[in-house]
């Protein structure tokens, strides 16, 4: 007998050590996306862009606004890094003064498709019946219009009136919430037959309290990824437009409105579209590397 205790006593010691504790999808998630280098580093370009946006003071001192004609075209050169546009303007003053314009953008259609979306996508999924039919069908007629012609469309018929910042993220929102409704329908629809939600119910919880305080919460995540991914495609999508001369309007400074500045001195002067869009490029990277490595880290099957 003593004998056996001795012999189970190593395996309870190797046993007896501290439980390693289990953590949430979203604290998994979380310490896959510090382990990520990808992810600091383009936290790292996002950081420097917010700050380009937020306090451009502390990048160039030079107003984006003053021009001089007998700088046209001039090439970079020390104290003017990007060199000057056709006006005799500084292009990286341009440059960064116009991260605020594309990001806000950006931004605020990003938060209107995913609020439209959510809420649609919320309501649809919980409720059901007929409410779900209505909002799954407009849902459908929405998906099928393309993003960018119905922009284009939307933005010739009202014109050049208004806060092109404000006009432009309002248009991008209305015609960008499907697929935000969509995902958050389908993620309402597997949240709700949990079994804290039938005992939320059971208890005799208000159906608002139970969408609000059990079902939201546990059906959001997709929603954020989803969010992140679309950050980059608005900025592109104000790019695009602004090229067109359909977004945003001088004397508003964007990196769209540089770009489309710059196409017809392509050979003559290739600075002006050059630096414009390589930081439209490295920004539409850095969020979509962001995008990607959330949706990876919150998507268990991908590990």
């Amino acid at each position: 007998m003593t004998d056996l205790i001795q012999a189970t006593s190593p395996a309870r010691e190797a046993g007896a050590g501290p439980r390693r504790r289990s953590r949430s999808l979203t604290g998994e998630a979380m310490a896959q996306l510090g382990r990520s280098p990808l992810v600091w580093i383009a936290l790292a370009i996002l950081v420097v862009l917010a700050a380009m946006a937020i306090a451009p003071g502390l990048f160039t001192k030079v107003d984006p606004q003053r021009c001089i004609l007998l700088n046209s075209r001039k090439p970079p050169a020390y104290g003017s890094w990007f060199g000057f546009d056709i006006q005799g303007c500084d292009v990286f003053a341009r440059t960064v003064h116009g991260a605020r314009a594309s990001l806000s953008v950006a931004l605020l259609a990003t938060i209107g498709s995913t609020l439209i979306g959510g809420v649609l996508g919320l309501v649809a999924g919980f409720k059901g019946g007929a409410i779900d039919a209505v909002i799954s069908r407009v849902t459908d007629v929405v998906l099928g219009l393309p993003t960018l012609l119905g922009a284009i469309v939307i933005l010739a018929t009202l014109g050049s009136s208004g806060n092109g910042v404000l006009r432009l993220a309002l248009v991008l929102s209305v015609l960008g919430w499907a697929t935000e409704a969509r995902l958050m329908r389908a993620s309402v629809l597997q949240t709700r037959e949990a079994d804290y939600v039938h005992a939320a119910r059971a208890a005799g919880a208000s159906s608002i309290r139970i969408a609000l305080r059990h079902v939201l919460p546990n059906s959001v995540a997709p929603l954020l990824v989803l969010a992140t991914l679309s950050l980059g495609g608005y900025v592109g999508t104000e790019a695009t437009l602004s090229y067109l001369g359909l977004g945003l309007q001088p004397p508003v400074v964007s990196w769209g409105t540089a770009i489309s500045d710059a196409q017809p001195y392509l050979a003559s002067a290739p600075h002006m579209l050059l630096f414009p869009s390589l930081v439209l490029t490295v920004t539409v990277l850095a969020l979509v590397l962001l995008g990607e490595a959330v949706r990876r880290a919150f998507d268990p099957r991908s590990r």
